[in-house]
């Protein structure tokens, strides 16, 4: 099959590199002229405006977006909506909020332009691992691309399918991530936890390593975090500082929208504001509440 894939970061060259590997043709660009040529390299066909793009595939056309969410990707869409026609598909593989999926499919079919939203999982491990994809958009329109998700996946018949009508695939993925938030923390936790722990002199790789053999908190988020372990358990090299893409935020409000408790990616989340503090006014608060009506000590500040 013939597509394009539009955005050639990490993610979008490695899903690149897979495409081509499994035998179909891509038309890929970017804004980094340095992308395109290495996919080039690979075998692609690069094309430097998106107008460009379009007229290197044949009807029915298939493009795929792989950009960040939000303005830039809302601004690739629109204009591919004005240079395809009745009968196209646009894929979004980033990570859009569902109703943003729901509003663009409305209006790109008004043209007869088709959409469909991937939740896509998998990082920089994708390209030797395979992609998990949850797949929203018609029927006609997902069977029809069928053999792009097999060539994606870790296998033709595992890590992919369709899981409802357009935004279901980025509502299963933003769940997926708020999900993902709470295992990290967890992990985090009890790690940092063994960390403080000094009378053991624990080998927090070694740990890690029993842990993903045989136990039920085995996982590849485990193997991550032994492989992060390996040189230095200490992290050292690394800040406390913890950035969010907007996933679980959205699945914390999606919980509040539909009254479900979900206290354990809600406070994950949380903990990850926490992290972007260098001071914390809140606990300055609290200090001074506990000085305040039980004369507990206060720690002055240096």
């Amino acid at each position: 099959m013939k597509l394009a894939m539009i955005g050639l970061g990490k993610m979008g060259a490695n899903m690149t590199s897979r495409l081509l590997r499994g035998g179909n043709n891509v038309v890929a660009f970017d804004l980094n002229e340095e992308a395109i040529q290495k996919a080039e390299s690979e075998g692609a066909e690069g094309a430097r405006t998106l107008s460009e793009v379009t007229e290197k595939l044949s009807a029915p056309r298939v493009v795929w977006v792989m950009v960040p969410a939000g303005k830039i990707t809302e601004s690739v869409i629109d204009e591919l909506g004005e240079l395809l026609s009745d009968g196209d598909t646009i894929i979004d593989g980033g990570n859009t909020m569902y109703k943003d999926d729901i509003r663009r499919a409305a209006t790109l079919a008004e043209k007869g332009i088709n959409y469909v939203d991937v939740g896509t999982s998998g990082g920089v491990w994708g390209l030797a691992e395979g992609y998990s994809m949850m797949i929203g958009g018609t029927t006609e329109a997902v069977s029809r691309l069928s053999p792009i998700f097999e060539t994606l996946a870790p296998a033709a018949d595992l890590g992919w399918g369709h899981v409802g009508p357009v935004g279901a695939g980025h509502f299963v993925k933003m769940i997926h991530n708020g999900i993902e938030y709470g295992m990290m923390q967890a992990y985090a936790e009890g790690f940092e936890i063994m960390h403080a722990k000094k009378d053991f002199g624990l080998d927090l790789h070694q740990v890690a390593e029993i842990w993903r053999h045989g136990s039920v908190v085995r996982s590849w988020l485990l193997d991550l975090t032994a492989n992060a372990l390996e040189d230095d358990q200490d992290l050292s090299d690394i800040a406390g500082y913890v950035s969010d893409s907007g996933e679980g935020r959205w699945t914390v409000f999606e919980a509040v929208d539909l009254d479900v408790p979900a206290p354990v990616i809600t406070l994950s989340l949380q903990r990850r504001f926490s992290s972007r503090q260098d001071e914390s006014y809140a606990a300055k608060v609290l200090s001074a509440m506990r000085n305040q009506f039980g004369g507990h000590a206060v720690k002055k500040a240096e």
